[in-house]
């Protein structure tokens, strides 16, 4: 009897994994997206859709869960990405808030990292996380983006998680209450090599940010928080070689994504339009996500672009070579941080 050999890089580079599911989480995530950005529109209100998309996320958590288990992990996550949109949109204020969003980020990073692990979050890491607080804190300096930002996103992250409840309907078994789950932050915080990566996310965040802004100042850009975002996709993974592949597949699959969003911004979609096409992008994304990570940036891309377009609609062409540019820098920088800062282990 042979021993199966064991996959090479390439072969999990673009392994495409089984359904599972996925239609489920897809069919959630979309409603969880599209109800609160309608009712936004209708009352005339698409400028909070960032708020009310980054509660939305709270639905991608807890995929194959039982009920009763996803219930008590969305609770969760809810009250961390509120948090982040809050926090980030209180940095928003602040002057020179970029330096500020960078030094924060590196921290908020780390720090979801940590309670992702303590928690057990599934899908692990601090992506959406880091993802909600930069955002939000680079979005036109408001004070009452503070409240507006905690009140919009709690109140689509309920929805969320009402909508991960709606199973239950066809269960005719014994209702469960639900335990909230307990914080392992001391184990988490214990665990081998724990220490090491969280300070890879403060070193590879914090320099993806900085070098993100000085190098697209050269060219106009203005998001190095997307470099930030990249940062933390290419340090995700339970190992050092899935780690890797995950920032490869961040990169190539965000370029193939740009050529999808140039197909669609172009069209500048607006009001209930838009909401139709995000809902679409994020079903998309949500059915290829857990098959192949860079697949799912074909629709995650022009995703994350059309929300910030119904927001502050800004040229296409520049967009384009700032999203490419700027996801280059993030998972450059986290390539060179897992090579340098290697566990005690290697």
């Amino acid at each position: 009897m042979t021993t199966p050999a064991h996959p090479s890089f390439l072969q999990e580079f673009f392994r495409f994994g089984p359904h599972a599911g996925a239609h489920r989480v897809a069919a959630r995530a979309g409603v969880s997206v599209f109800v609160p950005l309608t009712l936004l529109t209708v009352t005339g209100h698409l400028d909070w859709s960032a708020f009310a998309a980054f509660g939305a996320f709270t639905s991608l958590y807890g995929r194959a869960a039982p009920h009763a288990e996803r219930t008590a992990l969305q609770v969760t996550i809810a009250g961390v990405l509120v948090m982040a949109v809050t926090l980030g949109c209180a940095v928003g204020l602040l002057p020179h808030h970029q330096w500020w969003l960078i030094a924060a980020g590196a921290l908020v990073a780390a720090a979801a990292s940590l309670l992702s692990d303590a928690f057990r979050w599934h899908p692990p890491g601090p992506l959406f996380v880091v993802f909600a607080f930069t955002v939000c804190a680079t979005l036109p300096a408001a004070a009452s983006n503070v409240a507006v930002g905690f009140f919009v996103s709690a109140a689509s992250a309920a929805f969320s998680v009402l909508i991960g409840r709606v199973g239950l309907l066809r269960e005719t078994g014994e209702r469960r209450w639900i335990p909230l789950p307990r914080a392992r932050i001391r184990e988490a915080w214990q665990a081998e090599g724990t220490r090491v990566h969280l300070a890879r996310f403060v070193i590879a965040v914090g320099a993806a940010g900085v070098v993100g802004k000085l190098i697209g100042t050269q060219y106009g850009g203005s998001h190095p928080y997307w470099a930030m975002v990249a940062a933390v996709a290419g340090l995700s993974g339970a190992t050092h070689r899935a780690r890797m592949i995950r920032g490869g597949q961040r990169f190539v699959g965000t370029l193939f994504g740009v050529l999808a969003a140039a197909a669609i911004l172009p069209w500048h979609p607006q009001g209930f339009a838009a909401v139709l096409v995000i809902a679409a992008l994020q079903v998309g994304a949500e059915l290829l996500v857990g098959r192949n990570y860079a697949l799912a940036l074909l629709c995650i891309t022009p995703l994350a672009l059309m929300m910030g377009q119904i927001v502050h609609e800004v040229p296409v062409g520049p967009l384009l070579v700032d999203r490419a540019v700027e996801t280059l820098i993030g998972c450059g920088v986290a390539l060179v941080v897992l090579l340098v800062v290697r566990d005690p282990a290697h």
